[in-house]
């Protein structure tokens, strides 16, 4: 009689199958169709390749319903077959092997690593379908894998808990390192599943063996450990003639399979790019392997203390002061606790001729001003990039640089590159922005990405700063970002908006920048309602540089709201006459502001800059002081 797999894996090794995703393209199914569907339309094809892998010496075999969720369906127009496409997985796996094979429903991840993508409240709606349809049939078990954040799998984990008492293996997809998507190092990511009812706990996809073997070695020595379970990719796709490919062969498969037995996995079988002739390769390699029945997960590799050995070796604390070095002057934190500081934005040029810009700069540096910062093409109208400008400011006036870093232009990798490059430059006071729609700006056919919110991009720069990448991956060093969040107080709701902002400071936010507030009302309410934050807020002032400007801003201009006395002031000015309205109004509102808020941030009109040299000249002499203490 068949074992409980439970049992089976107290007592032995078994081998999982391998890829069914690449596995059917291999065979000549092409990218973006939906492989879930081809259960109800040949399933012929799908029992012959779980009988082509149950043949080569799998015994767990996975149900072709990875993607088969509502959410992951509907892509195909497919969301009202999620019972038949599951159904159907089960039954075409359990009619394609013998007996003595353990059939696990195969759940996907439905975020796949992108935490906004898709509601919770959906996720768990679209997961506990899908689990439901799977107990109700006569699967084994359960295997939740691919999953990113530790977040998503123990909201699917919970679900099945709560529903019944089925064998489920937990698998997420990683790289190597040493930590979830979501923050949590490996370990206590295992720790909280344990505890939360899985049975088996590993990894698949992203990585080939050696990313995998990495990963093992890091929890092989946990305290109570459950089983392990690896699923490794064939290496690294490559693409080559039209067509992707994989380079690991089944007997480098073999090789290290004994490598992941010896440190307690239980479940050895591949991911993307692995075929039968794979999975018969570990078979045969694990034939007649006996485990430790007593403490199999005991076993650390000499390889594995020589990993922890280089980790401590490269440890991320050497090096923290990052290469910001060269201002070692106080940070703008610093300095707003201790007086009135002055940033003022300067917007990078709309074409290739930056000497206004540069003159600009040097205007302000000799204004005295602590910070100039540098619009990430606002308002989604393609600008110079403010890294190269932020750099040249730097070298070339010794002003401290501050870049906006808007979600709407890179993606993940993009955002994390960018973030190295600042790094690299000693750029480190940083404002994560969410950044305005692409289709609004002067190329509307061009993408908004929106990988990361603008709670997230905070969040995972101030994890650089703990020398930990986006992936998880130690980065050798720690980087030493300040970074900023923006306020928009021009709102109907003001206590909402603050709410918003406190989110923010959990986020990590190191300070506030406020879109222009013209309202010396607002000024003093926005005092009383933040006063009670930890961190100081950049009161935004813009000076006004006509009517026209002032009646576009207030009416077109997202975030921004001009009171009526401002605008009846305003008028119909124009030319300097409109400018030196524009300087006046600045300074009254700066009047109230400086009583309430050590920060100022001013925005420069136009490249006008001598509108904010002349308010920034107008702060210091409010304080007390033409010449600030501390200057750059």
């Amino acid at each position: 009689m068949k074992l409980d797999l439970r049992e089976a894996l107290r007592q032995h090794i078994l081998v999982g199958d391998g890829a069914m995703g690449t596995y059917l393209y291999q065979m000549g199914f092409p990218v973006g169709i939906s492989y879930e569907e081809l259960n109800l339309l040949q399933p012929d094809v799908i029992m012959d390749v779980h009988r082509r892998y149950y043949e080569a010496g799998a015994r767990i075999i996975e149900t072709n319903t990875f993607s088969a969720n509502r959410e992951k369906l509907s892509k195909y127009g497919l969301e009202q077959d999620v019972e038949a496409i599951n159904v159907a997985g089960v039954e075409l796996a359990r009619k394609a092997v013998g007996h003595d094979a353990y059939i696990v429903g195969a759940i996907g991840s439905i975020r796949a690593g992108k935490r906004k993508n898709v509601r919770t409240t959906k996720v768990k709606e679209d997961l506990r379908q899908q689990i439901e349809v799977l107990l109700g049939t006569d699967v084994d078990g359960l295997m939740l894998e691919s999953f990113y954040d530790l977040e998503e799998m123990l909201l699917a984990l919970k679900v099945i808990r709560k529903l019944g008492d089925i064998p489920v293996i937990c698998q997420f997809a990683t790289e190597g390192t040493g930590t979830t998507h979501d923050g949590f190092s490996l370990q206590e990511a295992f720790a909280k599943l344990q505890q939360a009812g899985a049975d088996v706990v590993g990894f698949n996809c992203r990585s080939g063996p050696n990313g995998l073997l990495r990963s093992l070695e890091r929890v092989a020595g946990m305290d109570a450990p459950l089983p392990f379970s690896v699923f490794p990719n064939a290496g690294t796709p490559d693409y080559v003639d039209g067509r992707f490919t994989y380079a690991a062969t089944p007997q480098y498969f073999a090789e290290t399979s004994l490598k992941f037995a010896d440190l307690g996995a239980r479940i050895i079988g591949g991911c993307c790019g692995t075929t039968p002739e794979h999975v018969a390769a570990i078979a045969e390699a694990l034939q007649g392997y006996q485990p430790d029945a007593t403490r199999v997960d005991l076993l650390q590799s000499s390889e594995a203390k020589a990993a922890v050995v280089s980790e401590a070796a490269a440890d991320p604390q050497q090096g923290a002061a990052g290469q910001g070095a060269d201002f070692a002057e106080p940070s703008i934190i610093d300095l707003v606790k201790q007086r009135h500081t002055v940033i003022v934005e300067l917007d990078p040029p709309r074409d290739l001729d930056i000497e206004r810009f540069m003159q600009g700069a040097r205007a302000l540096k000799d204004a005295h001003v602590d910070a100039l910062t540098m619009a990430d093409n606002s308002l989604a109208v393609t600008r110079m990039s403010n890294l190269a400008l932020g750099y040249l400011v730097k070298e070339q006036t010794g002003l401290r640089p501050l870049i906006h870093i808007a979600c709407r232009d890179r993606n993940m990798i993009g955002t994390q590159s960018h973030m190295m490059g600042l790094h690299a430059l000693g750029i480190d006071h940083v404002l994560a922005v969410t950044g305005d729609p692409a289709r609004f700006g002067d190329l509307p056919g061009s993408s908004s990405v929106y990988d990361l919110t603008s709670f997230e991009i905070i969040r995972m720069i101030k994890q650089l700063n703990e020398g930990i990448a986006f992936s998880g991956k130690t980065l050798k060093k720690k980087a030493d970002f300040i970074v900023g969040a923006a306020f928009n107080p021009n709102v109907k709701y003001l206590e909402k908006a603050v709410q918003r902002l406190e989110r923010k400071i959990e986020a990590g936010a190191d300070y506030i920048m406020t879109q222009p507030v013209y309202n010396a009302e607002l000024i003093e309410k926005i005092h009383e309602a933040t006063k009670h934050l930890s961190i100081p807020i950049f009161i935004g002032i813009m000076p006004l540089a006509s009517g026209g400007n002032a009646t576009y801003l207030h009416n077109e201009v997202p975030g921004i709201q001009l009171s009526d006395e401002v605008r009846r002031r305003m008028g119909d000015l124009k030319g300097e006459e409109g400018r030196a309205a524009g300087v006046q109004i600045a300074k009254e509102l700066l009047d109230t502001a400086m009583k309430y808020f050590n920060g100022i941030y001013l925005m420069t009109p136009f490249l006008s800059y001598d509108m904010t040299v002349q308010l920034t000249n107008y702060v210091w002499e409010k304080a007390g002081r033409s010449i600030p203490t501390c200057t750059h």
